[in-house]
């Protein structure tokens, strides 16, 4: 009797079918998305050019071997970079990263989705250059805005019910995962293509959250998405260059990622892949503070006129918030750094009730030093309201709620400051885009001469001109 094997075939992961077929055959269709692009494009390349203030980011930035020329470089906006890529990539996206300034997404992931800019901008001019010396024509803004918006949307669906940061594992996998896709489709590929890079990152794994909490709470969270998505970009380039790809990356058996980093558990898209997330992106706009702690930080400058002077009287002061704000961003004890500082809801509440605003330069030691932050730090205490936490889980709401009450020695308190939607919030947007704006031209009088900041200002502004706008044009108008 003979016996025949019959080999088992596996179908490829569903969730790499899902995000291929998006990056290559999505169609954005909604204005409301295109428009707010724009105005994430605006909001991340002001970030970046703000930190450029900062030795501390800007020792990253430039080639890895210095004086390197690169044929066809890719401009780092702000300076005179002309780099390759992979590292151009890394450059814009530590740039944009650094001052955690940019757009948010909230979930049972978290995370930035404008990070994905540091490929896709690269790529971008990257493409444009390469084309202007065969004598093609460079692609357009359009196509950058396009490829933000598909970006968003796979970096933002898959956070909505998969949840790293529970397995201690880092949010800026998904930026890794997001940028493949994307820039493999810009470069040309098919939907195999995408897939085949995408199942590279998965197999890459996550970066650990270690540098995000106490004790070790320290710079690397300012570069670890520049790193994710110049990743994603150099997956992408080893794809289009013929490697293989891993069709059950996610669902191998002991040794796929659900098995081995996420105890089994299925990793899932919600729901369809389209511009949901563009839609509700939350944008940063008046205070670089991790998002969680926006609503407190504005609840406490509220209260700032009425406890400055009463600094030494206050017996109290309670914090209410969500659970995840208490799980990331409730912090005691000292704290060591820039990047510690502000990702402690304390630390950025104090801010807040003692100076009245909050900015990037709070962070810094000289301000750090201020003996009164720490002993009001001292006197917070951070309570969970079960109702935050479930209307900050809930599709049709998506607050970020925090509330600020300070208590007196003589018995007084302030009224409670409650804060549901911080400004940058969607419910928030006719408030929010014209401080956006502002926000955008002040960035860029940081770096550049008034007439540049006006040529850009008038470009970005108009949206079907900025869509016509070829890519290394618009770079170049950021070069010094």
């Amino acid at each position: 009797m003979t016996h025949t094997k019959v080999k088992t075939v596996h179908s490829t992961d569903q969730v790499l079918e899902q995000i291929a077929d998006y990056a290559i055959n999505g169609q954005i269709k909604s204005e409301e998305a295109w428009q707010t692009a724009r105005y994430v494009l605006m909001d991340t390349i002001g970030c970046g050019v703000l930190a450029l203030k900062y030795p501390e980011c800007t020792k990253h930035l430039g080639p890895i071997v210095p004086g390197t020329v690169v044929p066809n470089g890719v401009h780092v906006p702000g300076t005179s970079y002309k780099l390759d890529p992979v590292h151009a990539a890394f450059n814009i996206g530590c740039m944009i990263r650094w001052l955690d300034y940019n757009d948010t997404w909230l979930a049972a992931e978290w995370g930035h989705p404008s990070d994905n800019l540091g490929g896709v901008l690269a790529v971008a001019d990257y493409i444009s250059q390469k084309r202007l010396s065969e004598g093609k024509a460079p692609i357009r803004m359009e196509t950058v805005l396009e490829y933000t918006v598909k970006a968003h949307e796979i970096q933002g669906i898959l956070a909505l019910e998969n949840s790293l940061n529970r397995q201690g594992l880092d949010h800026v996998l998904f930026v890794k995962v997001a940028t493949t896709a994307v820039v493999t489709a810009m470069l040309g590929g098919n939907k195999q293509d995408v897939v085949n890079a995408v199942s590279q990152a998965w197999l890459d794994n996550s970066s650990l959250r270690t540098y995000r909490h106490a004790p070790n709470t320290g710079s690397r969270k300012s570069w670890a998405a520049g790193d994710a998505t110049s990743r994603g970009v150099r997956l992408a380039m080893m794809t289009m260059f013929g490697e293989m790809g891993y069709k059950t990356a996610l669902s191998a058996p002991g040794w796929g990622f659900q098995d081995v980093l996420m105890n089994g558990q299925e990793l899932t898209l919600a729901q369809d892949l389209d511009s949901y997330v563009m839609e509700n992106i939350l944008f940063k706009i008046k205070y670089p503070a991790e998002f969680h702690a926006q609503t407190a930080v504005e609840a406490a400058i509220q209260l700032h006129h009425e406890v400055k002077d009463r600094l030494e009287e206050i017996h109290k002061v309670t914090i209410t918030t969500h659970e995840s704000a208490i799980r990331i961003i409730d912090k005691t004890g000292p704290l060591h750094n820039p990047a510690d500082r502000d990702h402690c809801l304390q630390y950025i509440t104090a801010i807040g009730l003692i100076y009245g605003e909050l900015t990037a330069d709070h962070y810094e030691d000289a301000t750090a030093r201020h003996p009164q932050i720490d002993r009001l730090r001292e006197k917070m205490e951070t309570v969970e309201n079960k109702q935050y936490s479930a209307d900050y889980l809930d599709a049709n709401k998506r607050s970020i709620a925090n509330a600020v009450q300070v208590h007196f020695t003589d018995g007084t308190s302030t009224e409670q400051v409650k804060i549901e939607y911080p400004i940058g919030h969607r419910r928030r947007r006719e408030e929010g885009l014209p401080l956006l704006l502002n926000k955008f031209q002040s960035n860029l009088k940081t770096r550049f001469p008034l007439r540049q900041v006006n040529q850009i200002l008038n470009l970005c502004e108009d949206h079907d001109v900025l869509m016509r706008k070829p890519v290394n044009e618009f770079m170049d108008m950021f070069t010094i």
